[in-house]
Parts: C-alpha cells; structure tokens; sequence
C-alpha cells in the first residue's frame, strides 16, 4: 500500500482492518508526503482481537474522541490503559501487540508514523545513546500537550509540502527522544522499578495500591519498596502523588477542566483530596495555581 525507503510498514501490507478501522485521511495520499505518515481512523465500537504486526518505525497513537479499557497485549503481558479523548500512546517499536476493547462511545484516532531512519539519525545527533522506548511510552502515558496539540493540528496541513512533514518528523523525533532520555530512573537499573513507574503512568487515574504494583512486577511488597526507594529516592506512594500532582498542574493549565474533573483524571477521590495534596506539594490551591498559570 505504502512504498518509502525510510519506513518498515511491510508487516502492514495485506493486513485488513477493515472490520474495525476506517480510514478517512491518509497524508501520503491526501498530502503527497513522504517522510512522515499522518492517519486519522474512525473505529468501530468492539473489537475481541485485533492484531498489529511488528514495525521499526515510531508509532504514536491518539485518541480524539470515544471512551473505552484498552486491552493491550505485547511482549507476553497484558495492560489495561483507560482510552479517552487527549490519550496518547507509543506502541513499541519492533513488537507485535493485540488489542480488544467495547467502547462506551465510537473511538476516533490520529495516528503517526515516524520513519526509523529519521528516529536513528536523531538519536545519534543527541549524544549516540540507543532510545530507551519503553521509559518514553510510560512517560507519554500521562500526556505531553505539545504532541497532542502537533497530532491533532497535522491531518489540517494537506496543502503542506514534504518539507513541512520532515521538518514536522525531525521536531517530533527530537522532543520525544529528549524525553525519554529525561525520564530515566536515577540510580542502578531495575526493570521492576520501570515496570513499576510505567504501571503508575498508565494507571493514574485509577486507585492503585502498594500491593497491585508490586504483584504486577512480581516483587514481595517489602522487596518492591525497597528496591523502588534505592533507585528513585522516594517511597512508591510518594513518587505516584507527585506524578499525580505534575498532570494536575498540567491539565490546571492547559485545560478548561473544573477541579472535580482533574481530580478524576489524576486519580483523587475527590476535588477535597486534590486540594489537600496539591497544597502539600506545590504550596497554594489548585484555584489559585490556575489563575497564575
């Protein structure tokens, strides 16, 4: 379907979607472009297993409208992650995942290929250093307004040259990698600590005890703490609520949202639980962090 020396989207060719996807803009077709490839899909309500085949190149997936649990299997795990407009997601380069879901509502996405060529040529030129894609997608799991403004803004810029997409390809491939390489653990590597960081990103908004993420990573809870606090500094319950507390400082400022709703979305039971931690953490109240903001 799609021909670019940069891009691996072989293992796509005679795929058929169709019982779940329809795609309503395609930029190599719609723009002519080449160095970056933009999608915009509409979904249909239910899906009990839907295969993607591996790719290398970089894959990010938004969610502009429709609510539903995603049930993602790669790499032999599953995780549910909760689908709502604004949600972004990396799929991992080179892993083959399967998907299902019931959607509350019908799910729209944009989705943006970019090529690997263009992410290796941008990791050598930050310092050499191979991207560490699983910190970036636990990262980006509790959203970046910058990538979600850019992807929502790309299917509108058809008239573009290709120029535009590859400059579009280079900024993007650059924040993330930045990113990523930002978003790394302090101190020794632990996979059961970045298993544990990812699960809190991905699980924000859901109440997430000591006990699940540390069954979830396959650590004793003694062992889980301990381990987490060598390598972060902090215990597991402070490091979530001060996750919790940068994306309510995120939405506070870039959203209309009323503090009930980011309470919601940050995992609080309530906007009086948000108050109290935002207080304790940042000095001042939600409404007036607002404001200033």
């Amino acid at each position: 379907m799609f021909a670019s020396s940069d891009f691996d989207l072989a293992p796509y060719a005679g795929l058929d979607t169709g019982e779940f996807v329809h795609r309503t803009y395609c930029s190599w077709e719609d723009a002519g472009w080449r160095s970056m490839l933009v999608q915009r899909f509409t979904h249909a309500r239910e899906a009990e297993s839907l295969p993607l085949p591996a790719a290398s190149d970089l894959h990010l997936v938004l969610c502009t409208a429709g609510q539903t649990e995603m049930r993602t299997r790669d790499g032999g795990r599953t995780a549910r992650r909760r689908w709502t407009p604004g949600r972004l997601e990396l799929v991992l380069p080179g892993r083959a995942t399967e998907r299902s879901y019931r959607a509350e509502s019908t799910l729209h996405t944009v989705q943006v290929h970019i090529p690997s060529g263009t992410v290796a040529r941008t990791a050598a030129e930050l310092g050499g250093s191979a991207p560490d894609f699983e910190a970036l997608r636990a990262a980006l799991a509790s959203g970046d307004p910058l990538v979600e403004q850019l992807m929502r803004t790309l299917p509108a810029a058809a008239d573009a040259d290709d120029l535009y997409a590859e400059s579009a390809a280079a900024f993007l491939a650059t924040h993330l990698l930045a990113r990523g390489r930002d978003t790394r653990l302090p101190g020794p590597e632990h996979r059961a600590v970045r298993d544990g960081v990812a699960l809190m990103r991905e699980r924000l908004a859901e109440p997430l005890t000591l006990a699940d993420i540390a069954a979830e990573v396959h650590l004793s809870v003694y062992h889980f703490v301990r381990v987490f606090r060598a390598a972060t500094g902090e215990t597991p319950h402070r490091y979530l609520t001060r996750l919790r507390i940068e994306r309510a400082r995120q939405l506070l400022a870039d959203t209309g949202l009323t503090v009930a709703q980011i309470a919601a979305r940050c995992g609080f039971a309530g906007p009086a639980s948000l108050s109290s931690a935002f207080l304790a953490h940042v000095g001042v109240r939600p409404s007036a962090y607002r404001k200033n903001a």
